[in-house]
């Protein structure tokens, strides 16, 4: 079984990686897409969370409403979705979100629209490892209005973190740089990425929220898996530009689905998505194994 992906937690695992200043990056798309991705360990909650959902879809049953376990698959996949609507509003290099806890969960059909999750989580603020417990709002639309999901949250204890100096300094060397950067497989094939990577590897998960909330229903439950690689691009107006190739992984599907992105970064603007694409499946490509 393939083991669950957690963007935040590789982050976390000890790293080192690669880091090459080129004028553009034109990687062997083969041997990419072959790469083996690093996998972390599940943690005991994830394990039976993943477990949650195979035997439900095994035996095809209907997701009750009501109140929810909060530590159920059904909660968890709502409380993930609020994690990348939050990173596709506030993630920087130096600010990314992951979902710490579910404290409680409501579920409700709402006839017209779809199925609306009421929830109390805590977030945590990866790279300044601070807290904030706050309440969020998830409405899947019904499948025939096509749709993505809707939410409201909001932040504000994390977003009292100053990281201005932070970003300006990132922004000022890398706007100003006569090389363009380029990078690929963050992390690497043991988990590892450079220290002064894990910007990039930052705003590649950013970027990845957005194709992660556009893409969630109430059947899938995304990760990043890996950066594939990301590459600078020159640039005539104030943002730094990027193309990058992303893996994700589906718990559900247990698929490592290959997304190529094109984003741009600026302290004031934030990061936006140009361009996202879903690449073919890749038959020949080997799936992540564990690691350790």
């Amino acid at each position: 079984m393939i083991m669950f992906i957690i963007a935040a937690v590789v982050m976390f695992s000890g790293v080192t990686g690669s880091l090459n200043v080129t004028e553009s990056l034109e990687a062997d798309t083969a041997d990419m897409l072959a790469h083996p991705n690093s996998v972390p360990e599940f943690t005991e909650e994830e394990t039976e969370i993943l477990g949650q959902i195979l035997d439900v879809e095994a035996e095809g049953d209907v997701m009750a409403t009501g109140e929810l376990n909060p530590n159920h698959y059904q909660a968890q996949r709502a409380a993930k979705v609020v994690q990348h609507y939050l990173n596709t509003r506030n993630g920087s290099p130096f600010r990314l979100f992951r979902l710490s806890r579910v404290h409680s969960g409501n579920l409700e059909d709402l006839v017209d629209s779809g199925r609306k999750y009421q929830l109390e989580i805590t977030v945590k603020e990866s790279i300044s490892n601070t807290t904030e417990k706050l309440s969020a709002s998830v409405l899947f639309p019904r499948e025939e209005r096509q749709g993505s999901a809707q939410v409201q949250a909001s932040c504000d204890e994390l977003l009292k973190v100053n990281i201005t100096a932070q970003e300006e300094a990132f922004y000022q060397q890398y706007k100003n740089s006569q090389n363009l950067v380029s990078a690929q497989y963050l992390p690497d094939s043991h988990g590892r990425i450079d220290d002064d990577m894990r910007p990039f590897w930052h705003l590649s998960i950013v970027a990845s929220s957005f194709v992660m909330l556009k893409e969630s229903n109430e059947n899938t439950l995304y990760n990043m898996a890996q950066v594939a690689n990301v590459t600078q691009l020159a640039t005539e107006n104030d943002q730094l530009k990027f193309d990058g190739h992303i893996l994700l992984h589906d718990m559900v599907s247990q698929e490592i689905i290959h997304w190529k992105l094109q984003f741009t970064w600026s302290p004031p603007e934030g990061v936006k998505v140009l361009q996202m694409e879903q690449l073919p499946h890749c038959h020949h490509c080997e799936k992540p194994q564990n690691s350790n």
